[in-house]
């Protein structure tokens, strides 16, 4: 079950909308909520990022409005493991802001030495 909501997660953040449309479509089958609620300690995990980056930034208003509905389901489905979800979520996007920082401190300090030892030959972006 994880391979397949790990590629349904890949799905709903497709740009092209009608993957994402038709993945999100999914939840309006009771039988497949019904098995995530079950799972629903499994799944939301893979699923919870998929639905946050589509509310940030899908470009399809559709597939953002369903998203927005496919979201709520999960809340109402179990509010506190959505709440977990959410801080590991938001915990997961610091570190990665972190890292980003870092990573651009580490090139910048990079031109700087090459700049310093005589960086005519060197070419800037």
């Amino acid at each position: 079950m994880v391979p397949l909501f790990r590629q349904i997660a890949r799905c709903l953040n497709s740009s092209h909308f009608q993957v994402a449309e038709r993945a999100l479509f999914l939840w309006n089958n009771e039988h497949i909520v019904s098995l995530i609620a079950q799972n629903r300690h499994v799944i939301f995990p893979i699923i919870f990022e998929a639905l946050e980056r589509n509310i940030q930034s899908h470009w399809n208003q559709a597939v953002h409005g369903l998203t927005v509905n496919v979201r709520k389901m999960f809340l109402e489905m179990d509010v506190e493991l959505f709440e977990e979800c959410q801080r590991q979520y938001a915990e997961r996007e610091a570190r990665a802001r972190e890292f980003e920082e870092l990573r651009e401190l580490t090139w910048k300090k990079l031109a700087d030495v090459a700049a310093q030892q005589g960086g005519e030959d060197m070419v800037t972006v």
